[in-house]
């Protein structure tokens, strides 16, 4: 694919096995200040964890890239075939200079997915291409400044939830930071037991080594243990000036410790020693337990924007949790024992990105 747009401009497939494609991207990332969803290193750490296969389009005018659009070519027998920028992402939508380079990203998306015989296309942020269907009312992201100590972190986050924090320190938990398979490992016993109790299928578990790798100077895993028993986990991203907890759970014994509170707090702490300015909670589902959970904590809800396009005839894809029609599905995922829960579970979630 090599598609004129105007005079001197032109939309491509990225070649994500080429070094020096990849740095052009990485290039261009960095200089519009994008998100790290939209990074190479999170499309290839994505296939590297669950084989949904990397590409992306870039439009580029003299030899100099004007656009990007990162995709994850998602393939799924439960939810079908879609593009979705970014796989696993809460961004990725199109960064371009110019509307007419957004424009041709998109249609070049849309030829892309005709060929592969993707049923759409997923954009998470940016710019909505003419034409596509868009919507901010099902997330919201959640964002603060970090304090400047300890003692004022702990002071900006409101009374009641503040109390929670220091009954945490009651039970003289032990906090540890690190990428080992240890950390790895406990992550892993708190995300899949947390999730299972949601009644959501777990992430592979090679996902979230895979994105430690993709990310080695940039991540880790922050853990909460009762003696040798890990109670709560997070993995985090580091980007732009922002700590990112990404993938995080407890196990059921977490909250009557109050361990989930206590490993946010730390974290933050954790974050501003390490250079970062702000705290990026990600998102949730508007009006869904983690959404209070962020908003007695201080932080403020923004709506995120997110777009699609359907090829014509193509049943929309639809992944929403709080859909009726999953209801019964997810009441009888709770009642699976953990064992099962997390042999099936990455078979499903792989096609959720």
């Amino acid at each position: 694919m090599n598609a004129p747009v105007k005079a001197g401009t032109t939309v491509r497939l990225a070649d994500l096995s080429d070094a020096a494609d990849i740095g052009r991207i990485e290039g261009f990332c960095a200089e519009t200040h994008a998100s790290l969803f939209h990074r190479p290193a999170w499309l290839r750490g994505v296939q590297a964890g669950t084989g949904q296969r990397a590409a992306g389009l870039v439009a580029e005018r003299l030899g100099t890239v004007t656009g990007w659009l990162p995709l994850t070519e998602v393939r799924s027998a439960l939810f079908g075939k879609a593009l979705v920028s970014s796989g696993f992402g809460v961004a990725g939508g199109i960064i371009a200079d110019s509307k007419a380079d957004v424009q041709a990203l998109a249609d070049g998306a849309q030829s892309h997915a005709r060929r592969g015989g993707f049923a759409g296309i997923e954009l998470r942020g940016g710019p909505i291409p003419a034409g596509w269907e868009a919507w901010s009312d099902k997330h919201c992201g959640f964002e603060r400044a970090l304090a400047g100590d300890d003692e004022a972190e702990l002071l900006a986050i409101p009374r009641k939830a503040r109390a929670e924090v220091r009954k945490g320190f009651g039970f003289g938990h032990r906090v540890t930071i690190g990428r080992g398979a240890r950390d790895l490992a406990a992550h892993y016993a708190c995300y899949s037991a947390s999730v299972r109790n949601l009644g959501t299928p777990v992430f592979p578990r090679a996902l979230f080594k895979a994105m430690l790798e993709a990310f080695p100077a940039s991540s880790d895993i922050l853990t909460v243990w009762q003696g040798d028993t890990p109670l709560a986990s997070v993995l985090n991203f580091y980007h732009g000036g922002a700590v990112m907890p990404f993938w995080g759970g407890g196990v059921f014994a977490a909250r009557a410790a109050r361990a989930n509170e206590v490993m946010y707090y730390e974290l933050m702490l954790h974050a501003r020693r390490e250079g970062m300015s702000r705290f990026d909670f990600g998102r949730s589902k508007t009006g869904s337990g983690p959404f209070a959970f962020k908003k007695n904590w201080g932080f403020d809800p923004q709506p995120l924007t997110y777009s699609a396009w359907t090829v014509p005839g193509q049943p929309a894809r639809n992944i929403d949790p709080t859909d009726a029609s999953y209801s019964r599905k997810i009441e009888l995922w709770k009642r699976l024992p953990l064992p099962v829960a997390n042999l099936v579970g990455p078979l499903i979630a792989r096609g959720l990105a």
